[in-house]
């Protein structure tokens, strides 16, 4: 008796055992197709030209997460001695407007003075800088004494073309309902991500298919969050003690009370970008020094305290306090400042550290990812 034809498996069925019973290797799965490099350059470039041409809309966003990222680890502090989210969160809040409205009440005179005191300080600062730079005023006199001679002075000169626009106070009149809506927005944010944040994250988990996705994307979402809190947190007291002892230091020299503020607050605010903001502060130093001061050797002092200051925060305090987890490659830093400060300004050098850290943090608890994240220490 003939034995039956096997009949062929098909091509999605599994595979039958072998002789021992055990089940044949399952195939590898199909690679993931990847995106050419054209396509991620041109996604690159389309979500930077969206960043900068909403920035109205996203940089509101961005400041209220920032401040509620500080406020989250006092509200936690608050919920541990029973007081509830919501008045946690407006205390804090209050508290922090508070805190800047009667900082601003002591820098606005201060600052106004010195606004209208620039032209007329320049003037005397102009003289001790010429003892500074006069061997290169000798040898640029020397190079054009000798560009003359071998070809001859022309005596004329380009034309200077000056522009006026007969509508700049109209200007400044419509700008000015704008920036008080942005703060009012970037207030009402921040309240809201303070309380309702949470909620929200909670929300966005739920859409989650499985209890196992739910429970690991808690888990670093939570970590992440927790984190990020601290760590701005703790730059925010760090900046603001290297503020208070510029505060004190220029007090000791004889700086007024209020001035002193003044270059104190600078000094913390700028200091949330690293590198270019210590630069930025340090030639300020040096022009408030040789306002302030008659002698050469006296004026050097407020510049050279604030480079001692940033020097002992930036290459100890900070380290020992945050540790190396939280530190970033200086290019990477270099290049991050640039991007963000050319995508928004000011406010894009104060945030560009916090959103980096963020980027890290992230990529340093999504498996797969971590080397992205070691790329940046």
């Amino acid at each position: 008796m003939s034995a039956l034809p096997t009949i062929p498996a098909a091509s999605n069925d599994v595979a039958p055992p072998d002789e021992d019973g055990e089940l044949p290797p399952s195939p590898p799965p199909t690679p993931r197709p990847r995106a050419s490099a054209a396509v991620v350059v041109l996604a690159t470039l389309a979500v930077g030209y969206t960043l900068w041409a909403a920035q109205e809309l996203v940089l509101p966003i961005l400041l209220a997460m920032f401040f509620a990222l500080i406020g989250n680890p006092i509200i936690r502090g608050l919920q541990r001695i029973y007081v509830p989210r919501f008045l946690g969160a407006l205390l804090v809040l209050l508290g922090g407007l508070f805190a800047a409205g009667a900082l601003g009440n002591q820098l606005i005179e201060p600052a106004g003075e010195w606004i209208r005191q620039v032209p007329r300080e320049m003037k005397q600062v102009a003289p001790k800088l010429r003892d500074l730079y006069k061997p290169m005023l000798d040898a640029n006199k020397a190079a054009q004494n000798i560009a003359r001679a071998a070809g001859g002075e022309s005596t004329s000169r380009p034309v200077q073309v000056i522009r006026t626009e007969a509508n700049e106070p109209f200007k400044v009149l419509t700008a000015t309902p704008r920036r008080v809506a942005s703060v009012l927005a970037v207030v009402l944010l921040t309240f809201f991500f303070m309380v309702y944040g949470q909620q929200l994250q909670r929300n966005a988990i739920a859409l989650l298919p499985t209890r196992q996705q739910k429970k690991l994307t808690v888990d670093i979402l939570t970590s992440i969050e927790r984190a990020i809190s601290r760590y701005v947190l703790t730059i925010t007291v760090i900046n603001m003690c290297v503020g208070l002892a510029l505060s004190g230091a220029l007090y000791w020299l004889g700086v007024p009370m209020q001035e002193a503020l003044l270059w104190g607050t600078m000094a913390a605010i700028l200091n949330f970008a690293p590198y270019v903001g210590p630069l930025i502060g340090i030639v300020i130093m040096l022009l408030m020094g040789f306002v302030a001061f008659d002698d050469l050797w006296p004026s050097l002092l407020p510049a050279g305290i604030y480079l001692a200051l940033h020097t002992l925060e930036g290459q100890i305090v900070t380290p020992i306090i945050l540790g190396h987890s939280m530190r970033l490659s200086p290019l990477v830093l270099i290049l991050a400042l640039m991007v963000f400060g050319w995508l928004w300004g000011i406010v894009g050098l104060l945030l560009a550290v916090p959103l980096l850290v963020c980027v890290k943090l992230v990529l340093a608890r999504v498996d797969g990812l971590t080397g992205w994240a070691k790329l940046l220490e």
